[in-house]
């Protein structure tokens, strides 16, 4: 299945905006984020285990266990914090 991976922030800045990415069926956030970091490079520097990572779903935010389907919208970004 096709996935679209869009990246912010800090994130953004170094892996750019927007890639799709091919994934077997029944995978999950955690397999997309494994599956990145396993290209190595830049992907593994930015969303390495160490490093804190949000992450949404279809515009909800998501834990790694979630579930993906095709055609799904999944986004990486740092915490936030407010003021």
């Amino acid at each position: 299945m096709k996935v679209q991976v869009r990246y912010f922030a800090s994130l953004r800045e170094v892996l750019g905006a927007v890639e799709g990415v091919e994934l077997p069926a029944g995978a999950t956030v955690g397999a997309l984020r494994e599956a990145l970091i396993a290209r190595g490079g830049r992907h593994a520097d930015m969303l390495a285990r160490g490093r804190a990572v949000r992450c949404s779903l279809d515009q909800h935010m998501a834990d790694e266990g979630a579930p993906l389907r095709e055609g799904a919208e999944v986004a990486f970004f740092p915490p936030v914090t407010g003021g």
